[in-house]
């Protein structure tokens, strides 16, 4: 057999987009709520009343999370996971036991067959007594091979490995590489056809669960020839198999119970049988999967909201300054309120995306993607708060609080637990520009050709024709609607209760405005649009306050109607639904008045060197060593670090 060719491919930046956009999903099937919203349509009856799971899916749910509360409360030490960097064994075994590694595998195939729904809520409860056993498991069920398998695999791949998923086999997803984040198309991971087998080499970086994995998800590429696709494509990998080495075990600020490494691949043979889907499909496998997989990390944000509030709550309450508990100092109570209202706020977005989800009626891409980015960011901010309330205690190590005789309360390890949400699946940046191309795609859909500066001018003449036709009738639409009349939306102010009518109405009026705003700029930048990244930032990001907003108030509703502590949540979603009215205006004065071109100035002079004495006067404690890792393929010169866990 032939030596391995891989490469780092070079790419340009179209090619690199069209790599991305032929991996997406390019049609629309069913509606989608933030779509609408995103076009200046508010579809309150996409959400409205909150859907609801069946029966017997909540009688099983609830008897697991029963069971997991448990085991979480009496099996999980999570200040010896902090102090040992690794979880014990038995913890995992004692999950497998439980049933947590298929609680999304369908019971014909071992597993529990949860909803998305109770999914989520047993990552909230899990991730709340260590992050580090809920990323395990997350990564093993939303992105590792049980969500592909479900979606794209062969009968023949179900029964062979769902079965060992469910119960006993830990599973990642290995994309990342060295020198290749969110640009899939420089992927240099190679899967060479040999007859009825691939062969793989290549090297992974951060492959969260790889160091005890069983099974892997590897995305690679297959060269194309005669009569062969190629293109990067997913495989189901043995994660024990000749030539796999585990070479690094990460270490990071937070999770430090993950079991994150760099996994070499040196000729490792694969059965065709284990490729999932055909040839060139493993990026829109990889993104399918991520549609729901994505609603993993904001339901964990979910649960340490939940524990910031109770924390920020015993502690206000507990601590005393001049002459008054702290709580009712109004710089720490805005805190608090911030805490609780985001934390209402979000899990009514998760527990909406994911009731969709499971219900399967709605297209919930840019609602998963939306979920993720606002939760992983409102995490972060609800952890930094509880800090803040804590003081020094905050800052403090839970073991050195606990040394000196107070309550070891872990808030700075929840904040470093809590940062690299903002980059997993998807960092903050590139999910801005994910939801943006989702936002845009009907105007792409009617005028991409007319931006387009390598379009002829006959297409760009026929790409007017249908423009013309589609903003004739649209744009009238964005002038008046229902958010202008004082009574709509009239079910939302019950007697006895706060009006949360009014906020309906400013997000019906405010969709209108943000779709007006996407108009005029694709008029103004036409193919430029796309570079315009500051700008398309705080256009999701006011989408993504509007369906929070949307999602409170629809939560709201329904615990009322259920009587299900219907005025306390009437309370919360109207102070959060104010407090994003103000975010929301402060982003929409902020698309035309930013300092972006300023910025992108000084980004040039930086880069250039004119600012060098600038850095002058400190040391760099770095030490030594490349930028990024070599990744040449060859045979592992170190030793194998992985264990699986029996």
């Amino acid at each position: 057999m032939a030596a391995p060719t891989s490469q780092q491919p070079s790419v340009t930046e179209r090619e690199a987009r069209q790599v991305a956009e032929a991996a997406r999903e390019q049609g629309w099937r069913k509606p989608s709520f933030a779509k609408e919203l995103f076009l200046g349509r508010f579809r309150l009856d996409l959400i409205h009343p909150h859907p609801q799971p069946a029966g017997e899916d909540v009688r099983r749910g609830e008897e697991f999370l029963a069971k997991l509360r448990d085991f979480c409360e009496t099996r999980i030490d999570s200040a010896r996971i902090e102090r040992e960097a690794r979880i014990p064994d038995e913890v995992i075994n004692g999950l497998k036991e439980l049933g947590a590694l298929g609680m999304k595998i369908d019971i014909k195939y071992g597993g529990l067959g949860l909803t998305q729904v109770y999914y989520n809520r047993a990552l909230a409860l899990v991730g709340s007594a260590n992050p580090a056993i809920g990323a395990l498991l997350s990564a093993h069920q939303s992105i590792g091979v049980p969500q592909p398998l479900k979606i794209f695999g062969t009968q023949e791949q179900k029964d062979t490995f769902l079965p060992r998923c469910a119960r006993t086999d830990i599973t990642a997803f290995l994309l990342t590489e060295p020198d290749v984040g969110s640009d899939p198309a420089r992927l240099a991971t190679t899967a060479v056809p040999d007859g009825d087998s691939y062969v793989l080499d290549g090297v992974k970086l951060w492959t969260t669960n790889g160091v005890v994995a069983d099974l892997l998800v590897v995305m690679a590429r297959v060269p194309k020839t005669d009569g062969r696709k190629g293109g990067i494509t997913a495989f189901v990998v043995e994660a024990d198999s000749e030539g796999i080495t585990v070479e690094n075990r990460n270490a990071f600020m937070g999770l430090r119970g993950l079991e994150n490494g760099v996994t070499r691949f040196h000729r490792v043979r694969v059965p065709a049988a284990n490729r999932i889907g055909p040839e060139g499909a493993g990026l829109k496998i990889a993104l399918t999967t991520l549609n729901t997989g994505r609603l993993s990390l904001p339901a964990m944000c979910v649960g340490a909201g939940k524990w910031c509030l109770k924390i920020a709550r015993e502690w206000s309450a507990a601590r005393e300054q001049w002459g008054k508990p702290v709580a009712f100092h109004e710089a720490v109570g805005q805190k608090i309120s911030f805490i609780a209202a985001t934390t209402f706020a979000l899990e009514a977005v998760v527990d909406l995306s994911s009731q969709m989800a499971d219900e399967n009626r709605n297209d919930i891409r840019i609602e998963a993607a939306l979920a993720k980015l606002y939760g992983s960011e409102m995490g972060c901010l609800m952890a930094d708060e509880l800090v803040q309330i804590r003081g020094g205690r905050g800052f403090e190590t839970a073991e050195s609080l606990a040394a000196r005789g107070e309550r070891a309360v872990p808030a700075e390890q929840l904040l470093r637990d809590l940062r690299i949400n903002r980059i997993f699946e998807g960092s903050t940046e590139i999910m801005h520009l994910l939801i943006a191309r989702e936002a845009v795609d009907a105007h792409l859909s009617v005028a991409g050709d007319l931006i387009d500066p390598e379009k002829s001018l006959s297409d760009k003449a026929k790409a007017g024709a249908k423009a013309g036709g589609f903003y004739a009738r649209w744009l009238p639409k964005l002038v008046a609607g229902p958010g202008q009349l004082p009574t709509s939306y009239g079910e939302f102010h019950p007697d006895g209760h706060v009006d949360l009518s009014g906020h309906l109405r400013y997000v019906e009026r405010s969709a209108r405005k943000l779709a007006r705003s996407t108009f005029y700029a694709m008029s103004r930048w036409q193919g430029k649009m796309e570079t315009k990244q500051g700008f398309l930032g705080r256009i999701v990001d006011i989408g993504a306050e509007l369906f929070a907003m949307s999602a409170a108030c629809v939560r709201a509703e329904h615990l009322r109607a259920t009587g299900e502590h219907g005025r306390e949540a009437y309370q919360l979603a109207d102070v959060f639904c104010s407090q994003s009215r103000v975010r929301v205006d402060e982003l929409f004065g902020r698309l035309w008045h930013n300092t972006d071109e300023l910025d992108r100035k000084v980004t040039k002079g930086v880069l250039g060197g004119s600012y060098t004495w600038l850095e002058e006067g400190v040391v760099d404690p770095s030490g030594g060593g490349a930028w990024i890792a070599d990744a040449t393929p060859g045979p592992s010169k170190r030793e194998n670090v992985h264990r699986p866990i029996r």
